[in-house]
């Protein structure tokens, strides 16, 4: 006991357990099992109760952090679910898949003298026991208002401004290109990070709010921007997101067995190419190579264990510190037996008579001069070439602004990327009454950040229709 008669605080955040490497490298089902009540409680027991809570400033949507862990430091799990709500239609999702460690949790005072408090794992907690106990209470909305406004694409940002507007009692109609609703929820993130389950259901709570969502409907195919408010939307929010993937530039790229990420993760992810009874093929190779060093590198290499790789190898430019991905996702990737090429890049990617793949030549690097992005650009070593075998090769290395959009919209000012171009703090672009968030906006983001853009044009469309 300290001298003021209170409980010590352990300067380390309680860990959650999760499935064995050796077997979860063969199936699906998510890593983490979550915390206990018990573990709950005592990780929120942690938590200072600042005067002035800094990790409220480093959470994009506001989230009221002490408040709700105050309330899990009670037992008040149901409560502190909807203290998040208040600010977070997805406190499940972000709970899972947030990079809190460089939001909310570099913030905590905690973090100087050991590690912060477990934040992310708290926000899981209270929003699974919420939904598994069945104590999910859908909220009062204010009387419809008469005005409509449609939302391309049902990603984190137009999932989340469709929330805050339906709440506000607009008639919200979501538009989604895919035959499921969720974006790169669905489409880009594995089961084994986050539960697909979990994504309908918070989709699900949307809808109760009133949210409407058409499928397989392309915005800039099916009907134009300009089409959707001549047929009386008031407003337009464009969240598409960023699906159009980078490649290496290299020869060979066109080989059989060469993904684009974005390929190789939908195939598995939304279509569910991994399961015996799946109707969508994807090459299970037995050797598979991932270019790249984000979270969706990792992503694909841990898909491609679980496909039967053996082994499923991440080649990189840089070194493990320049790493873009999360730290707890390469642990993930480590334990589960990928294994890592750094400071090497592929020069070419080989295949045999039929044009089926057999490999890539790679060139080794050496870290010089940081360049725009914070970082030590890489630098080939000459006359340090050499190959790497593989029968699958994945390119994870970045995508691009979702064209289709812009292309159809001529009259929405765009970046040199080919990213819409919104006021970051209004998200109005420079077409009357629509506005943009997320990666359309950004390039390839996080959701959290996608899901903060979708609350601030939320509040501008609010203040434009009102």
């Amino acid at each position: 006991m300290m001298e003021n008669g209170e409980t010590r605080r352990s300067m380390h955040k309680i860990p959650m357990r999760e499935q064995d490497p050796a077997l979860r490298r063969s199936n699906f089902r998510e890593v983490p099992f979550g915390y206990s009540d018990g573990e709950a409680k005592d990780e929120a027991a942690r938590c200072l109760q600042c005067r002035k809570p800094l990790c409220i400033e480093g959470c994009p949507v506001n989230v009221q952090i002490p408040q709700f862990i105050g309330l899990v430091a009670k037992g008040e799990f149901a409560a502190a679910a909807r203290t998040i709500k208040e600010t977070n239609a997805l406190p499940a999702v972000c709970g899972r898949v947030c990079p809190q460690e460089e939001q909310c949790e570099l913030q905590c005072v905690l973090g100087k003298k050991g590690s912060p408090v477990a934040i992310g794992n708290l926000e899981r907690f209270v929003a699974d026991y919420e939904r598994d106990n069945g104590l999910v209470v859908t909220p009062q909305v204010k009387p419809r208002n008469g005005k409509r406004v449609a939302i391309a694409g049902s990603g984190p940002a137009g999932l989340t401004c469709a929330g805050e507007l339906a709440g506000q009692g607009f008639d919200v109609t979501i538009f989604e290109a895919l035959h499921e609703a969720g974006g790169v929820l669905v489409y880009g993130i594995p089961e084994f990070r986050l539960p697909k389950a979990i994504v309908r259901a918070e989709v699900g709570y949307l809808e109760r709010l009133g949210v409407k969502i058409e499928k397989n409907f392309v915005v800039g195919r099916t009907a134009t921007i300009d089409e959707l408010m001549e047929e009386g939307y008031d407003a337009v929010f464009v969240g598409s997101g960023a699906g159009l993937p980078s490649f290496l530039g290299v020869k060979g790229e066109n080989g059989i067995g060469v993904y684009s990420a974005n390929e190789y993760l939908t195939r598995s992810n939304l279509m569910r190419a991994f399961a015996d009874d799946a109707t969508t093929p994807i090459m299970r190779g037995k050797r598979v190579i991932t270019v790249g060093g984000g979270n969706v590198a990792m992503d694909a290499a841990r898909t491609a264990l679980r496909l039967g790789a053996e082994p499923s190898t991440v080649v990189y430019r840089r070194s493990e510190a320049e790493m873009p991905a999360r730290r707890a996702e390469i642990h993930h990737a480590r334990e589960e037996g990928v294994e890592f090429r750094l400071l090497c890049t592929p020069t070419e990617i080989l295949a045999d008579d039929t044009g089926r793949v057999t490999g890539i030549s790679c060139i080794r690097m050496e870290l010089g001069a940081p360049d725009a992005s914070g970082r030590r650009r890489p630098v080939p070593v000459a006359g340090s070439e050499f190959t790497i075998d593989g029968d699958v090769v994945v390119v994870a290395v970045g995508n691009s602004p979702n064209p289709l959009i812009p292309n159809t919209a001529p009259d929405i000012a765009t970046s040199k990327r080919g990213g819409i171009l919104a006021d970051e703090k209004t998200g109005r672009t420079s077409k009357r009454r629509v506005y943009a968030g997320g990666d359309i906006v950004t390039g390839a983001a996080t959701v959290i950040l996608a899901m903060g853009a979708g609350k601030v044009a939320a509040r501008s469309i609010i203040e434009d229709l009102q």
